[in-house]
């Protein structure tokens, strides 16, 4: 274990095989965890796995190093990833350990500015190698981490405070891709690829320290037993949405290595190929050397693909799919397990959503008091229901204008909102819904259950204020019935009991409590025994909310 004391100033290969060797582990381990933060609705998740199968291919071939010289080691890490490239996330990620490989090739042992030059030439390759490179992405996070390692490595000779410090602007970058790419804040993450960079680096840093990789024996080093599907991008990861499926511009995804490339080749002849696919296609990926190139491709004439390559080498393990037929195939499943009304909830508190979930709530947006969600917010979690007609729940009457206002920017299906304006009637409604029952009597059944629901909240007062008879202070406990004040107090669990027996009539039965995040669960379980002492006719029955801001929700019926 290195000394935390002592300051490193050089990376030997031994240790940066170490290195690479823990990063790989890590993003194996977390993969799934990538692959999560996807945002397409086309059910892939490939960006962690797809990464996590490019190191790995890359660990497998530095992993039987015994030479310790640094230029060998670049040239297995490089050459393993290049071969192992699978998707857009694995195939950037090639470059960028092409890059750095190409610097740190040239040295004994690689220092601060040498790694950082590393970073900036690898940030410099994964650009070139997309033909049109998106901002808001993994390369965005890379170049983001490779201009802190230049600024860094003028400063310091450390190696561990260069990474550290390339670590701290690469998550503050990864922070900022929601801002820069709409599908990623509409889905409320950040992006995968970007995730996936910065999971691999840290362990990095853990391999450096020689610290151990929580999970390891999770992980295992194996090669793929179909060398072809592993090799190429996955070209599910580049659909949108199901909307989009038959608007195919090229049909055919090629795919194919040329090797034993002709003595006459340049790199410029390789710049000219991935010119001319762009002529005949898109999704272009042309990568590699004078020792090999990998190529990617979608066109309508795969021939000419084929045959401009041939000027070039030999072809090696050449693919040709046809893209139309998968979209067929994705469009009659898609259609197949179509339903006919989906629901949509909007809530806040992960207690809240977990009911709804468990009611069989297709999607849950995240929104409440403070927190609206926009109506592009509520029309992104609508595209991801599968259903002909979607019933909205706006649960808060801040929301339901965003809510009408979503439907406008949805097509392909009929979108119905209910006017809940709050949790108590939302879940209501949900409760009432029958899937076996036709729409109409539905929405009908679901408006009558929460139409005469008296709910109220408990929360606190942000200022002072007056209003009719309560004088209000800042902090003071607050009772809401249907939205207006109607109690005031010091004391939370008074003012939820007055409010609760202002509430109350001889035909209410039933108090439902949803108790918030500032609550414990014991306090809000001794409060629900007193309240049911002092109610002996009514039935009190407690849920955790998770709620911010209202120590409790509630409702009488």
């Amino acid at each position: 274990m290195a000394s935390a004391h002592t300051v490193k100033t050089h990376v030997t290969a031994s240790v940066m095989k170490r290195m690479f060797i823990a990063g790989g582990k890590l993003l194996e381990i977390n993969k799934a965890k990538v692959d999560a933060l996807n945002v397409f609705p086309v059910p892939d998740g490939d960006t962690g796995t797809n990464m996590s199968l490019t190191m790995m291919s890359a660990v497998k071939e530095i992993s039987t190093l015994t030479d310790t010289s640094m230029s060998t080691f670049a040239d297995k890490l490089a050459k393993g990833a290049l071969r192992g490239a699978r998707g857009n996330s694995g195939v950037i990620l090639s470059q960028i350990l092409k890059g750095f490989s190409n610097v740190i090739a040239k040295c004994d042992d690689c220092n601060t500015r040498q790694f950082a030059n590393g970073l900036k030439e690898g940030a410099e390759l994964a650009y070139r190698a997309v033909s049109k490179p998106k901002e808001g992405t993994i390369l965005t996070v890379i170049r983001g981490m490779a201009e802190a390692a230049i600024d860094e490595a003028k400063r310091t000779t450390s190696i561990e405070k260069l990474m550290n410090y390339v670590l701290e602007k690469g998550e503050e970058v990864l922070q900022k891709t929601p801002d820069m790419l709409e599908p990623l804040k509409r889905a409320g993450v950040v992006d995968s690829g970007g995730y996936g960079l910065i999971t691999l680096f840290k362990g990095l840093i853990m391999g450096y320290l020689d610290q151990e990789i929580s999970g390891g024996e999770e992980y295992e080093l194996q090669s793929n037993g179909n060398q072809n599907s592993s090799e190429f991008p996955d070209d599910s990861e580049m659909l949108v949405d199901y909307d989009s499926l038959e608007e195919l511009d090229f049909g055919y995804c090629t795919e194919f290595f040329i090797t034993n490339l002709k003595k006459r080749t340049t790199t410029t002849d390789i710049d000219k190929l991935r010119d001319y696919l762009n002529e005949i296609g898109n999704s272009v990926i042309c990568i590699g050397d004078l020792s090999l190139v990998k190529v990617h491709v979608h066109t309508n004439t795969p021939g000419k693909a084929l045959t401009k390559a041939l000027s070039l080498g030999e072809l090696d393990k050449v693919k040709i799919e046809n893209m139309m037929e998968q979209n067929r195939q994705l469009r009659a499943k898609y259609e197949a397990e179509r339903k006919k009304v989906g629901l949509l909830a909007v809530c806040a508190g992960d207690g809240f959503s977990a009911i709804f979930k468990d009611l069989l709530v297709d999607q849950v947006v995240e929104g409440g008091q403070t927190m609206n969600p926009s109506a592009d917010d509520i029309a992104a979690a609508v595209r991801k229901i599968n259903a002909d007609n979607v019933i909205i729940l706006p649960n808060n009457k801040n929301i339901i204008l965003s809510a009408e206002q979503s439907r406008t920017l949805i097509k392909n299906r009929n979108i119905f909102v209910l006017q809940t304006k709050d949790i108590p009637q939302g879940l209501a409604a949900v409760i009432a819904y029958n899937a076996d029952a036709p729409l109409n009597e539905n929405l009908q059944n679901m408006t009558d259950a929460f139409t005469d629901l008296d709910a109220g909240q408990v929360t606190y007062a942000v200022r002072d204020t007056v209003v009719g008879n309560l004088v209000i202070k800042k902090g003071d406990v607050i009772g809401l019935d249907k939205g207006k004040i109607v109690k005031v107090g010091k004391d939370m669990e008074t003012v939820t009991t007055e409010l609760i027996d202002s509430m109350m009539t001889e035909d209410k039965e039933v108090i439902t409590l949803y108790y918030g995040a500032d609550v414990t669960a014991d306090e809000a379980e001794a409060f629900a025994e007193k309240l049911q002492d002092s109610h002996p006719d009514a039935e009190v029955i407690l849920h955790y909310g998770g709620q911010p801001l209202y120590y409790y929700v509630l409702s009488v019926e």
